[in-house]
């Protein structure tokens, strides 16, 4: 396996919680904030890390953040990655709001282990490895950017690069707390997509399947349906507007008679009660339709990915659909109202979510 260095991001303010990840996962050397009393920059602490990686090794690097919690497999795990895909950028954490995070669920249920990231959202840089060679030429290419925001600057990195990074669908890696050094507090509660373990992960990393091109992506925003169409990133706003999931399904090549049919057929009303009791029938209402989209096209990719290859699992690609559907309600709703997602609720919004994945696997 490649040789894998690594180093964890972070300021002063979280100097113990890095050290004590730094210990448990046996990471390299912490990558401090060089100016902590200036302005908040997460690119000006990743310019530090990525500088630990040896430019002339033939190895990879993995730049973690301070505010992640992952198993002791994790360097074994990211190395077995790299081995796997050695001229590629890997990402380990795709938060479970976001259109990246969307395409992992996608990705999930259509029974695939990776998913080329979508180019007109930032990076997740939770926890990202590249070749050496890779992140030198990111540090060189960010070190007099005046972006602080190091997602935003890999994405664009990426892009020019003409390759986007490859998001592994089941995340070991989650992150932990809602504070914010960089500005973020109000994107609420801030989740892995697809929480797995890493017995699980392991061998779906290994050997599972690549989804390069999921298509159309539906996704959901402050409590609302919308969907990601197929090379947005080209329009004059770089991709970066939203398009309602209404407005955006004549490119699908579906109708709003044809979900309204599904809808009137499958949706279960004692579930959506339920669900509408504690976030609104509007809410439910649009969770509803953004899964039964989602299970349509999660079904439409799985039919280009190919047969199961041997060593995959069964039962913990099974599983990694079921945590996939799980976080799809919570994540859903505004920020302000994740907090109220219980146990009970969301277990009550995954079992509503399934009705509409299953109905959606059926639509042609």
């Amino acid at each position: 396996m490649p040789h894998v260095s690594s180093a964890v991001m972070t300021h002063p303010v979280r100097l113990a919680q890095a050290q004590d990840l730094a210990d448990r996962l046996r990471l390299g050397g912490l990558a401090l904030d060089p100016a902590p009393e200036g302005p908040p920059s997460a690119l000006r602490t990743a310019l530090v890390a990525w500088a630990a990686a040896d430019p002339e090794a033939a190895g990879h690097h993995l730049v973690v953040q301070d505010d992640v919690d992952a198993p002791p497999e994790l360097l074994e795990i990211v190395a077995r990655a790299a081995a796997r895909f050695p001229d590629e950028a890997l990402v380990f954490y795709t938060n479970w709001h976001a259109r990246n995070g969307a395409a992992a669920r996608l990705a999930a249920l259509a029974g695939a282990s990776w998913v080329r990231a979508v180019p007109d959202e930032f990076t997740p840089s939770l926890a990202v490895c590249l070749p050496a060679a890779s992140a030198a030429a990111f540090r060189a290419y960010a070190r007099d950017s005046a972006e602080r925001h190091d997602d935003e600057l890999l994405s664009v990195f990426f892009r020019e690069r003409g390759r986007m990074s490859l998001l592994a669908v089941p995340n070991v890696v989650e992150h932990i707390g809602t504070t914010s050094i960089n500005d973020h507090a109000a994107q609420g509660i801030r989740l892995a997509v697809c929480p797995t373990s890493a017995a699980d992960a392991a061998p779906l990393l290994d050997r599972g399947r690549v989804l390069e091109e999921p298509g159309w992506v539906p996704y959901m925003r402050y409590g609302e349906g919308y969907i990601r169409l197929v090379g947005q990133e080209h329009g004059a706003d770089g991709g970066r507007g939203h398009h309602r999931w209404r407005d955006a399904l004549p490119a699908t090549g579906l109708t709003e008679e044809t979900v309204g049919a599904a809808r009137d057929a499958h949706l279960p009303e004692e579930l959506a009660e339920e669900v509408a009791r504690t976030f609104g029938r509007a809410f439910a209402t649009e969770l509803w339709t953004h899964c039964l989209l989602l299970g349509r096209q999660s079904a439409h990719a799985a039919r280009g990915l190919g047969p199961l290859p041997d060593g995959v699992p069964a039962e913990a690609l099974d599983r990694l659909r079921h945590s996939a559907v799980a976080t799809a309600g919570p994540a859903g709703l505004p920020p302000e109202r994740r907090p109220e997602a219980g146990p009970d609720e969301v277990r009550a919004m995954a079992a509503f979510a399934w009705t509409a994945v299953r109905a959606g696997e059926r639509l042609d």
